[in-house]
């Protein structure tokens, strides 16, 4: 007969405990995971759109402004060529 063998190896394995999430919605729940203190996320199940079925715009660190930002300089600077040009 076949030896048995222990499955999972003792001693190698994080410990597994409570842990507080919090979401920039404002919603907190509290769940297990091997992660050390409480977890901050940006978008959880309660405002995610999959989930809602809502379309927002979620700007993750001012992305969407810094692209308009950037873009409107560019376009500034077009429109001050064509009418330097244009003299």
């Amino acid at each position: 007969m076949l030896e048995r063998t222990i499955m999972p190896k003792t001693g190698i394995h994080p410990t597994y405990e409570a842990t507080h999430v919090k979401c920039a919605c404002g919603s907190e729940f509290d769940t297990r995971s091997t992660h050390k203190g409480a977890i901050v996320v940006e978008i959880c199940s309660a405002c995610h759109p999959f989930f809602t079925g809502k379309q927002k715009l979620v700007d993750t660190a001012g992305r969407i402004e810094r692209f308009r930002r950037k873009f409107a300089a560019t376009d500034a600077k077009k429109a001050e060529i064509a009418a330097h040009e244009a003299k």
